[in-house]
């Protein structure tokens, strides 16, 4: 997987006491696709079950049974492909991977390895404004093993197979990637991207998508270094550490005279470590050979021009439009195409109305509060409709922007129409001229000091203005409030 490698990237280098390190770290991320049904039988993929109770008798291994393919699972892999911007294969094959494990009951695992159904792609991820691109070596299909219980009985240990022969597609990066923020950026926008096209939920504590590091260290254009694959890391939190806990630990033995071993190793995130788990396997370990039980995966480039047609607009097509839109920095827009429910509700609050109010409100005001509160936007209190009414207050001076803030609490806590709160409570904003110039004599002639002050700083303007305000209890008109200070001071 380290063969080919992109050219350092010195922002990123380590110190150690022999000089800089340069970290280099490529990702296999394993993505459970979303099916009904396991790559090679009808069995159900439902999350939860009781233990064995998604098993076929394809799943067990039991004797003269057959695989047969799950169409559903070959196209969310060519959507895949397709939304990584990859070589598509129209011919593939299925291999048999072989070792043992209490938890895999054929004996091996029917993978791919020469000829996988997706070849080269890539992803742009940004990282502190910088943006980069990461090249994908290949995606290919397999089965997912079961899963070993230990914690049930002191002297045993039990086999849950209702994961055996789940589909997964094994997304493998090339070694672009340097540093552990880099590592996180890659996997959250590859999420992100599965999340859109629908193969894959992403859900990383059911363990639908889980990654192993590949970590090794060299100084900076130095050969590549033996790497470490940490395995089934579950969290983008743990990647960054793990990453940065690995690099670490290679660069202390290196700089002991020690050497690094191949291996594989798990990180612990309660112990802050990577520990070894075993020396890593090379291909030939595996004895891979074509599984003879299935013919070549083919299809058409008619097939792929279909599944093509139907994708939905990705992360990066739609953060380009809603600058182009709605006018929005490149931040912003990042932020509201990180997720597709999050993007599809900007979208209905902006229908109609200012972008840049709209993104605003939604990324200061709800998701503020929505990360404040532990709510994701589905489930959000303060629906798309509510947050643009209140929008909408907003632009035709029926309420101020302190008045907006106020309503938005009501309407978070209470519910209702925005407008409706407005009338029936009593919070439409003063623009009345007569009644604001009054509030703004009174703080005059309370004040005589400060005038003195403000003709001789204008900028303390903004301690008349507050006074007023909170004379009117929030609700005069704040340009109003300026334009009639200015003139009665004689600062215009």
């Amino acid at each position: 997987m380290h063969d080919k490698v992109a050219a350092p990237s010195n922002g990123n280098l380590i110190p150690g006491a022999t000089g800089d390190w340069e970290v280099v770290i490529g990702m296999e991320v394993h993505a459970q696709v979303n099916s009904r049904a396991k790559l090679f039988s009808g069995a159900a993929t439902a999350f939860g079950a009781e233990p064995n109770a998604h098993v076929s008798l394809v799943d067990a291994a039991m004797p003269g049974m057959l695989p047969v393919i799950n169409e559903e699972c070959v196209a969310q892999a060519v959507r895949t492909g397709l939304g990584l911007k990859a070589q598509i294969n129209l011919k593939s094959i299925f291999d048999r991977k072989n070792y043992f494990y209490p938890d895999l009951p054929q004996g091996y695992q029917i993978s791919q390895y020469k000829q996988p159904i997706v070849g080269e792609g890539e992803i742009e991820i940004e990282v502190d404004g910088t943006a980069k691109t990461v090249g994908i070596e290949r995606l290919h299909l397999e089965q997912d093993a079961g899963k070993s219980i230990h914690d049930q009985h002191p002297e045993y240990s039990y086999v849950d197979l209702n994961r055996s022969g789940v589909a997964l597609m094994e997304i493998v990066s090339k070694p672009d990637l340097r540093s552990a923020k880099e590592a996180q950026a890659y996997v959250t926008k590859l999420r992100t991207i599965l999340r859109y096209l629908g193969t894959c939920d992403g859900d990383m504590e059911k363990g639908n998508l889980r990654a192993d590091v590949n970590v090794s260290v060299r100084k900076p254009g130095a050969p590549l270094g033996t790497r470490c694959e940490i395995k089934n890391v579950n969290s983008i939190r743990f990647i960054g550490q793990a990453v940065d806990v690995e690099a670490r630990r290679q660069i202390d033995i290196i700089e002991d005279g020690g050497k690094i071993d191949q291996e594989t190793r798990l990180f612990d995130p309660g112990k802050g470590e990577t520990r070894s788990m075993r020396s890593k396997e090379e291909a030939h370990d595996y004895r891979y050979f074509p599984d003879p039980d299935l013919l070549p995966l083919e299809f058409t480039e008619d097939y792929v021009a279909h599944l093509r047609h139907d994708l939905p607009e990705l992360p990066d097509e739609k953060k380009a439009r809603f600058m182009a839109e709605y006018g929005l920095a490149s931040y912003d827009a990042s932020v509201l195409v990180a997720e597709r429910e999050r993007a599809d509700y900007f979208q209905a609050v902006a229908k109609g109305r200012d972008g840049k109010t709209a993104a605003n409100w939604v990324i200061n005001e709800l998701l503020g509060r929505l990360n404040k509160e532990g709510h994701d936007i589905a489930d959000s209190p303060v629906s798309a409709d509510q947050v643009g009414g209140i929008v909408d207050l907003i632009a035709n001076g029926t309420i101020s922007g302190k008045l907006a803030k106020d309503l938005f609490e009501i309407v978070w806590s209470e519910g209702g129409d925005p407008a409706e709160i407005v009338e029936t409570r009593g919070m439409k904003q003063v623009t009345d001229t007569g009644a604001i110039e009054t509030a703004v004599d009174a703080v005059i002639a309370a004040n005589p000091d400060k005038v003195e002050q403000v003709k001789a700083k204008p900028s303390m303007i903004g301690w008349f203005v507050g006074q007023v305000m909170k004379a009117s209890g929030g609700k005069a008109n704040p340009q109003a409030v300026n334009e009639i200070l200015k003139a009665k001071l004689g600062l215009e």
